[in-house]
């Protein structure tokens, strides 16, 4: 299988290129030249696999052979060796819990997928590999874990100061050994727009042979549409046909995985990308005019993003189509008011707790359902292990929250992070310094 740029269907290079190289000089996102139809037979007996079999048949479809098999389906165990249930919490909804990996976050699934892609092609004596991610909360840990120890890597993660929880910052910022951490006086689109300005540097690349852990590359999208799958088996094992996700949308990786997986044969009724005040593309769906705007700080910082960098991937799937894209896409936003109400609504009704991602895809599930009359399947995903927002919750539900003990083991440990404004040269003057 061959990628193109989004910005040059004409140019293809190899799944190998694509992981590496994260994004085309011409600031375009890889995509694979043809979107493989997994067979029938497949899909009809779905319910007969697991998700590590599942993860390898897309994977194998997608990639063909670009890695041998039996070396992939070793990746792809390595990588998605924890589960992602399906829990009920009544008879047709269900919450996709993608918490149950090393970070808490879903963005394991693509972080450790992809760690273990470029070890496995990193040779001894190669150039040391630099990967740099910016992130507005989950990428940044779920990367530092997926890389901490692989060898001839070094990452460095960009956050802003301030806009992540005292968790996520635990994880980004206390690993040491080859992570390293910088807090940014800015937004996520800021330190989103330092990672893709350093990408275009012809002087920085080079010194380092760099590469972006961030969903912009394929490596992180190709993975999440595991889950998409794995979530239609369980249910089908329930009886159900086709189902709506309703999925927490920030930057619009995790969405852009299910319609890859919907295009790839993937019975999916709805997707509805549920989103925060930072609602450029419920805009967009609403008025037809794309406009970013910058990103405004709320309590599902995941998704505190006004510049979503995978939007043009999800609009290449439907050949720049908007009409056709909107018979399979609708999208909705919701305050934090709102947000706060559904975490406690969620803990009345079901004795759950959700958090504030999850809470956003939960009241996009409630609004579909009352404006449709739709009463079959539904899943909203939940992204992240509520523990990570301790500050959002009422006391009485934050009493309820159980605490894993890796979160556990970061209390105490030193918070090792540079200080950077938003201007590039001086990021760029960090890391020349920092070699």
């Amino acid at each position: 299988m061959k990628f193109y740029s989004t910005n040059n269907k004409d140019l293809r290079v190899s799944f190998k290129e694509a992981v590496f190289n994260s994004m085309p000089l011409d600031k375009g996102l890889y995509m694979p030249e043809v979107i493989p139809q997994l067979p029938a037979d497949f899909i009809n007996n779905i319910e007969k696999y697991s998700l590590t079999e599942i993860a390898y048949e897309v994977a194998s479809a997608l990639l063909k052979d670009e890695i041998p098999a039996e070396d992939l389906k070793a990746l792809v165990e390595e990588a998605a060796n924890f589960d992602a249930p399906a829990v009920p919490l009544d008879n047709n909804t269900f919450v996709l819990e993608l918490f149950h990996g090393p970070s808490l976050a879903f963005k394991d699934f693509g972080a450790r997928f992809m760690s273990r892609v470029m070890g496995y092609y990193l040779k001894d004596g190669e150039q040391l590999l630099d990967v740099l991610v910016a992130t507005s909360g989950d990428t940044g840990g779920a990367v530092a874990l997926g890389f901490l120890g692989v060898a001839n890597t070094r990452v460095t993660i960009l956050y802003p100061k301030g806009k992540v929880s005292p968790i996520q910052e635990q994880q980004l910022t206390t690993l040491g050994q080859n992570i390293r951490a910088i807090e940014i006086d800015g937004t996520f689109d800021d330190c989103q727009a330092l990672v893709k300005q350093a990408f275009a540097d012809e002087e920085l690349n080079k010194k380092f042979r760099l590469t972006s852990a961030n969903s912009i590359n394929i490596s992180r999208l190709i993975p999440q549409t595991f889950y998409y799958f794995n979530a239609y088996a369980q249910l089908k094992r329930k009886g159900f046909k086709k189902v709506v996700f309703s999925v927490p949308s920030g930057n619009f990786g995790n969405i852009g995985a299910g319609l890859l997986a919907y295009k790839m044969g993937l019975p999916v009724k709805q997707f509805i990308a549920a989103t925060n005040v930072n609602d450029t593309v419920p805009r967009f769906l609403e008025t037809g005019v794309y406009e970013t705007k910058p990103s405004v700080q709320t309590y599902a910082n995941a998704m505190d993003v006004g510049a979503p960098s995978n939007w043009v991937r999800i609009m290449d799937l439907f050949n720049q189509d908007t009409n056709a894209l909107k018979e399979k896409v609708s999208a909705t936003r919701f305050t934090d008011e709102e947000t706060l109400a559904a975490i406690k609504e969620i803990d009345a009704k079901y004795n759950y707790i959700a958090c504030p991602h999850t809470a956003i895809a939960y009241l996009a599930v409630e609004k579909y359902r009352s404006e449709t009359g739709y009463d079959g399947a539904a899943a909203f995903l939940s992204t992240a292990h509520a523990c990570k927002f301790p500050d959002i919750f009422p006391a009485e539900l934050a009493a309820k929250i159980e605490i894993p003990a890796s979160v556990k083991e970061l209390e105490g440990r030193a918070k090792q992070a540079d200080e950077l404004g938003v201007d590039f040269e001086d990021f760029k003057s960090w890391l020349e310094k920092k070699n």
